[in-house]
Parts: C-alpha cells; structure tokens; sequence
C-alpha cells in the first residue's frame, strides 16, 4: 500500500463544542467513506482551526469517532485577512492503494469555495 494524503475542509456555523463535534465527525466520516476507508488505515491527522475558534480541540471530534490510536495534533491557521471565519481543515495521512488522482477530498458546505478545483 501507498501512503497518500487527503484534505478537507468544514465551515462551522458557530463556535460551540457540540457544533463542532458535529460538524468535524461529518467531515471525517466524508473522507472515510468516499475513499473507501477505515480508521486502520490512518497514519495521522494534522487538524488546523481559524483563529476565531477557541470551543474546542477538533481532534476530540475524531477520538469521539472512536480513531483512539492514531496520532492527532491540532494548529492554529493562518490569521490573514478576508479569510474564510469558523473554518476547520484536515490533512489525514492515510495507507491506500488508490493513485492519487482518485483521493476524493472532502470540502463541506461552504468550505467547499476553498478549493473549487478539488472539492467534490
């Protein structure tokens, strides 16, 4: 298998736990499922949040998922201005014999203006 690497993105409508959650499980279930995966072939999840998110860590989404023994971090994107607000990203490090031309990013909702060239 090849090691391959997938993104996302989500927009949040408010900055609040439960929300979050919510809208962070989608995202990850998104990319599982449209890449034909299962939380065994994750090597790591790099989570990034706009600076206007302090609710919570979007890795605590993923563990609640029941991903436990993959390895999660969290950053802070970028503060530049006129930037999509209330974004949350993943770059999902994965194990896949799919080429990497068939890697189906995920971009939800309106983050999906992020990257009109892969969002599907």
């Amino acid at each position: 298998m090849a090691v391959r690497a997938v993104r996302g993105a989500v927009q949040l409508e408010r900055d609040e736990v439960g929300h979050m959650d919510e809208q962070v499980s989608a995202l990850l279930t998104a990319v599982l499922e449209r890449n034909g995966l299962t939380p065994d072939n994750l090597i790591s999840i790099w989570f990034t949040a706009t600076p206007d998110l302090h609710s919570d860590f979007p890795a605590a989404a993923a563990r609640k998922l029941g991903i436990t023994d993959v390895p999660l971090i969290c950053a802070q994107e970028l503060d530049i201005a006129g930037a999509m607000p209330r974004v949350v990203r993943v770059l999902a490090h994965i194990e896949s014999d799919l080429p990497r031309a068939e890697i189906s990013h995920v971009y939800l909702g309106a983050a999906a203006a992020l990257r009109k060239d892969i969002a599907q």
